[in-house]
């Protein structure tokens, strides 16, 4: 099989700096493996995902650069990971820096740059306060609605 690579995450919403982010974890070997977290894990991290596990795993599963897709279910799973499937590589995002070196003499530890300028986060953030002014637009709407009403009684 060659060069095994491993990755988590929970890829919700998927953008651009996920593409790349799986390119890059790609070019570091043979196969590459992504474990998508489900939700019972996401809501244990205090995540909240706008896609259910099912559709996140089957859009992950879609990219052509994913060889297979696992669901990750806990944080101990990773050490059971890497020897069930061979893994070579343990890549994360370098948000992440530092956090599983105690799986070093297990498997090679890598971690990536994250693509600057977007992040699942800020793109939640952004539809949060679209929402937000369409929600008060709509209240200035019904308060002038309800005025305009008063007055023709």
């Amino acid at each position: 099989m060659g060069k095994v690579v491993i990755t988590y995450g929970t890829f919700d919403l998927p953008h651009v700096g996920h593409i790349r982010l799986l390119k890059r974890l790609k070019a570091l070997g043979d196969y590459l493996i992504v474990g998508v977290s489900t939700d019972a894990f996401n809501a244990q991290k205090g995540k909240v995902s706008i896609y259910p596990f099912e559709e996140r795993r089957e859009i992950i599963a879609s990219i052509g650069l994913v060889d297979k897709v696992i669901a990750e279910e806990h944080w101990a799973q990773k050490i059971t990971d890497i020897q069930r499937y061979n893994v070579d590589i343990l890549a994360m995002g370098d948000d992440w820096a530092g956090k599983f070196d105690d799986l070093s003499s297990d498997v090679e530890i890598v971690y990536l740059p994250r693509t600057e300028g977007i992040s699942t986060t800020d793109i939640k953030t952004v539809i949060s306060r679209v929402n937000e002014d369409k929600l008060l637009a709509l209240e200035c709407a019904i308060d002038q609605v309800s005025r305009l009403a008063k007055k023709l009684r």
